[in-house]
């Protein structure tokens, strides 16, 4: 269990461990508006030697205002996107040894938002993730949540095994179903900008020199 607050998190996982007796929890620190927090994660993920079946990022925030991120990027952008897309690569790795190993498919679950419609005409503004002083507000939370579904479009078409709900996690009706949105438990129909390869493209390689 990743968390921002170690202390609410092992409290979680005492709750969790209360409700079902004998239950294996992890809780490790991690904030993922900082790549630093994001890589230390990793490192002590991988130190325990543990299976990864499914990765579901989710966590993320919303405000009005707009700030810069430890690494520079606007903040939304940095928690609710980037930060995933690089832990989502420094775990990759593992989930792909769980999955040859086990024979079970791996699933990785990106989850969006409705407010991804919201969004500027052009999709991602590429120019404003540095520069958050010229960046609506208004536009900086569905920007996130529109790069979390274009991560998915691609990382389905790398490797063929992305989602977006728990639901797509878990369910066997959706087994072999790859980079959909979906709304409620069902396949719903996402913005024009969602199933845009280019700009899927465009994001995947935009992020990987952000983070490198």
């Amino acid at each position: 269990m990743a968390v921002r607050n170690v202390a609410a998190g092992r409290n979680a996982s005492e709750a969790i461990r209360a409700e079902i007796p004998g239950a294996i929890v992890h809780v490790l620190e991690m904030d993922l508006s900082s790549m630093d927090s994001v890589r230390r994660f990793a490192s002590e993920s991988h130190s325990l030697n543990l299976p990864l079946n499914i990765l579901i990022n989710n966590a993320g925030i919303k405000a009005w205002g707009c700030t810069r991120s430890v690494d520079g990027l606007e903040l939304h952008f940095a928690t609710n996107y980037i930060g995933h897309f690089l832990l989502t690569n420094l775990l990759m790795e593992n989930m792909k040894s769980t999955s040859s190993e086990s024979g079970v498919e791996g699933r990785i679950v990106n989850v969006s938002s409705w407010w991804h419609f919201a969004i500027y005409p052009e999709g991602i503004c590429f120019d404003k993730v540095k520069n958050p002083p010229r960046f609506s507000g208004i536009f900086a939370y569905p920007q996130s949540k529109l790069a979390s579904i274009l991560h998915s479009t691609e990382l389905a078409r790398i490797l063929k095994g992305a989602a977006t709900t728990c639901y797509v996690a878990l369910h066997p009706q959706v087994k072999g179903i790859s980079g959909k949105y979906f709304s409620n438990c069902n396949l719903d129909s996402p913005s024009s900008h969602d199933s845009n390869a280019e700009l899927a493209k465009k994001l995947w390689e935009f992020s990987s020199k952000v983070v490198s």
